[in-house]
């Protein structure tokens, strides 16, 4: 009986444009008072608990330091050594953006950052260079939500939190997936290049490669010790979230020099204000999901899909389909974590591994990233290009297609998200 008035009263907030996360929140505390004897006191309580998690704040220190690396000089020396090593070759340009990127997002672990690093650097730069306008907006658009495919991701640690799994063992399990997506874009982006004669700028000479690497070594060596750090054991993801942010801030204050102090309070707002809509959110969703635990609706849901879903390639294929439109209209991580303790009941009876499902929960939202109206990525695009996000939208159809052919391979062969997971107990 609940569950109906649960779902009905989300729906009707939603239409009424209340805030996703005032709408669990207060869905939550409504659903609790009448229907369950819990005690105020505990709802605060949980409210508190909800963004309490340590692991969380990897994600505040991953967000400042992609702040500090878009606005500083790092994004600028990646690029030129990309441009050095295959920017001389068919389509080598575009090659290069999707190199950078995965580069940059194994440092930054957010998508709007990578776009806005990586996508106002390369976008003009491509265009002048004869490519496309279309095929360029459309082309850094789309691979600047390798972001969070490649780790450190921070919908990965939302994920791990959620379901109680390791962070460590969820970030291995984006490497391959992520390879495997910009080896598709470097394809497509490839045939494209060669079809049109899109080739710009002469090979460049061991010493001009020498120089570019020299001056782009400190960039180089950060997803090294980040990520190494991590998977040898030095340090945990939080802690290897606040070498990042330390490593970041150092490296452009004081070897770069391309940012001073007085630079620093902008980027502090900026990932304040980005942090504090992410915690609230998480928060408001941690008092819907102990109401969810309460009145055991994960497992009703659960028995209810199982009546009419007997097999779990289905069930994932369906999955997919729901996740794609709901990513039309609301924010996927608000969904991941309102949809995680709900899911687990089924991921168990079908015995799907909750660390595959969580690659094919964060591919979904590089898919809502890139998808009309919502997609936070077209309006970043938008921001940087001066372009419509009706023209941005457009731009990215055919990586949209492309996303979604790699996202149903991932889905059905585990291997390739499960493989380098095994490599650690």
């Amino acid at each position: 009986m609940t569950t109906p008035l649960v779902i009905s009263g989300l729906v009707l907030l939603m239409i009424m444009g209340v805030p996703l996360a005032a709408v669990m929140g207060i869905s939550a505390i409504v659903c609790i008072t009448l229907f369950t004897r819990i005690p105020p006191q505990a709802v605060f309580q949980q409210l508190y608990q909800g963004a309490e998690f340590d692991l969380l704040q990897a994600v505040v220190f991953f967000i400042v330091a992609g702040a500090i690396m878009s606005r500083g000089d790092l994004a600028n020396r990646l690029v030129r050594i990309g441009q050095a090593v295959v920017g001389g070759f068919t389509g080598g340009m575009a090659i290069t953006s999707i190199l950078i990127c995965m580069f940059f997002a194994a440092v930054s672990g957010s998508s709007p950052a990578t776009v806005v690093a990586i996508g106002s650097i390369m976008i003009p730069a491509m265009v002048r260079s004869g490519y496309g306008e279309r095929f360029s907006l459309g082309l850094l658009t789309s691979t600047g939500s390798l972001g969070i495919l490649i780790p450190p991701s921070i919908p990965m640690i939302i994920w791990a939190v959620v379901v109680g799994e390791s962070v460590t063992k969820q970030f291995l399990a984006g490497f391959l997936p992520g390879i495997l997506m910009g080896g598709a874009l470097m394809v497509y982006a490839y045939f494209q290049a060669r079809r049109h004669g899109w080739r710009t700028g002469q090979r460049v000479s061991m010493a001009e490669l020498g120089t570019a690497l020299k001056e782009g070594i400190w960039g180089l060596l950060m997803p090294i010790i980040v990520l190494g750090g991590i998977y040898t054991g030095v340090f945990t993801a939080t802690e290897a979230a606040a070498v990042a942010f330390t490593y970041a801030l150092f490296v452009e204050l004081v070897i770069h020099r391309s940012l001073k102090v007085r630079d620093l309070m902008p980027v502090f707002r900026d990932s304040i204000l980005t942090s504090s809509m992410l915690l609230f959110i998480i928060a408001n969703a941690s008092i819907l999901s102990y109401y969810f635990s309460v009145d055991q609706i994960p497992l009703r849901v659960a028995d209810f899909l199982l009546q009419y879903i007997d097999n779990k390639f289905v069930f994932l294929f369906l999955v997919n389909i729901g996740l794609l439109i709901m990513g039309c209209f609301m924010d996927i991580v608000s969904a991941m974590l309102v949809l995680g303790p709900v899911f687990l009941p089924i991921l168990q009876k079908f015995q799907i591994d909750p660390i595959h499902f969580g690659i094919i929960m964060v591919l979904n939202i590089e898919v809502a990233f890139l998808t009309p109206p919502f997609g936070v990525n077209l309006f970043v695009a938008s921001g940087i290009t001066g372009k419509g996000i009706v023209e941005v939208a457009r731009s990215v159809i055919p990586y949209l297609l492309l996303i979604y052919g790699v996202l149903l391979l991932i889905t059905y062969v585990p291997w390739i998200s499960l493989v380098l997971t095994r490599l650690i107990q």
